[in-house]
């Protein structure tokens, strides 16, 4: 009987895993930009936001992992069978720039802790970033998604322990960090990073991804039992991977607002700077540690949901070598070009946002049709909630678009 009770325990905790790669997607080099820029603006103020940020994403990715389970089918396979082939080739488009703007985002954060951690050339560093994502990449390929899970989710892991290393030394004062979690804002400025911060959350790749992944690791499962006990892991293994998620984002924000706050960060290097001279400089290399983690790891993820997406909407798919050389290019253009690494990095979230709504607007519908979904349908409060932070993100993201190209918004 004692075997019994235990056996189903440890096969859940064997399957989960899709959600921690899907997760890196929220604390890749865009997020140290924009969290680290609010600590150190508005010190504790806007970790609120990262909370309910999080929530929103947690909801999200749950949506995107039930779907792959219950149809059988990634978004994008889900997306394409309704569409028609000229509309199929222009939704595949726009979600391949989208994956060209997230890969410029991860090579030049990778490049940015190359420069810190060893002084090398930026366009170095990116061309070393892109060839260990491909290292990566080949590990799923030739040895399957369970062991790149593992090394992704090991990853996740050094990315944790890099952004909070800092608390060793200096613990955040828990009255300000409660203090930070009651909403508020101060001033105008305050409110546009927060929108910024909350418009940039749910990344486009990150959403396709997951349905894929969650097919991957359990396959399509018949109505029943079974189905209902993965979709419970799934739910299990989306809130682990988006505490971690949560908690890195947080980690960075109270990082900035206990070092930073004050000293003009205008860049993910002068953020380095002030961790290097306010704690130490051990501290600082858990940073850019962290950092360099976080493009490498973002970086074969964003590329592993570019070919999904090409095979969903497509139906085509070329070598992964060829793929990640024609999706690094853009970004080892722009670091050959000299453009400001940071500002960079603000303009790729841009262009991210305007895939949002092609991907989350669909899950939602897709999930909320009990003729695709059967059963496993979204509870009404389920699809109003969704409809809900669809539509607030999708305008967040328009709102974030037009603040950085007016060039008011928040680096």
């Amino acid at each position: 009987m004692a075997q019994d009770t235990r056996a189903p325990v440890k096969a859940g905790w064997y399957l989960l895993g899709p959600a921690f790669v899907a997760a890196i997607a929220y604390v890749d080099p865009g997020n140290v930009a924009a969290n680290v820029s609010a600590g150190a603006q508005f010190g504790f103020s806007l970790l609120w936001v990262i909370v309910i940020a999080n929530v929103m994403a947690g909801l999200v990715q749950y949506l995107s992992a039930k779907l792959g389970l219950v149809t059988g089918r990634t978004l994008p396979e889900a997306i394409g069978a309704q569409l028609g082939r000229p509309a199929r080739l222009v939704y595949w488009a726009q979600a391949e720039i989208v994956a060209m703007a997230t890969d410029v985002a991860e090579v030049i954060g990778g490049a940015i802790a190359l420069h810190i951690l060893f002084h090398l050339p930026l366009l170095l560093g990116g061309v070393i970033t892109g060839a260990v994502s491909l290292l990566l990449l080949q590990i799923q390929d030739r040895r399957g998604q369970q062991l790149f899970e593992r090394v992704i989710t090991g990853l996740l892991l050094v990315i944790a322990i890099g952004f909070t290393a800092s608390f060793f030394v200096a613990t955040p004062p828990p009255g300000d960090v409660v203090g930070g979690l009651i909403p508020q804002f101060h001033g105008k400025e305050s409110v546009l990073l927060a929108a910024a911060i909350l418009g940039a959350t749910v990344m486009p790749h990150a959403v396709y991804l997951h349905s894929g992944l969650a097919l991957d690791r359990h396959g399509h499962p018949d109505p029943g039992p079974q189905r209902h006990r993965l979709l419970r892991i799934t739910r299990l293994d989306v809130v682990l991977a988006m505490v971690v998620a949560g908690g890195v984002n947080a980690a960075m924000l109270l990082v900035a607002a206990l070092n930073m706050q004050g000293r003009g960060v205008s860049s993910i290097e002068v953020a380095y700077h002030a961790v290097h001279d306010t704690l130490s400089p051990v501290i600082a290399v858990f940073f850019a540690v962290g950092l360099l983690a976080s493009g490498l790891a973002s970086s074969s993820v964003g590329a592993y949901a570019g070919a999904m997406i090409m095979q969903g909407l497509i139906y085509r798919s070329i070598p992964m070598v060829v793929r990640r050389l024609v999706t690094l290019a853009p970004a080892l253009v722009i670091l050959a070009l000299g453009f400001n690494p940071t500002r960079t990095l603000v303009l790729s979230q841009v262009a991210l946002s305007f895939g949002i709504p092609f991907a989350l607007l669909p899950l939602v519908r897709l999930t909320s049709d009990r003729a695709l979904m059967g059963v496993d349908t979204n509870h009404r409060v389920t699809t109003g909630v969704g409809w809900l932070i669809g539509v607030l993100i999708s305008l967040l993201n328009v709102a974030l678009i037009s603040l950085t190209l007016t060039g008011r918004g928040s680096t």
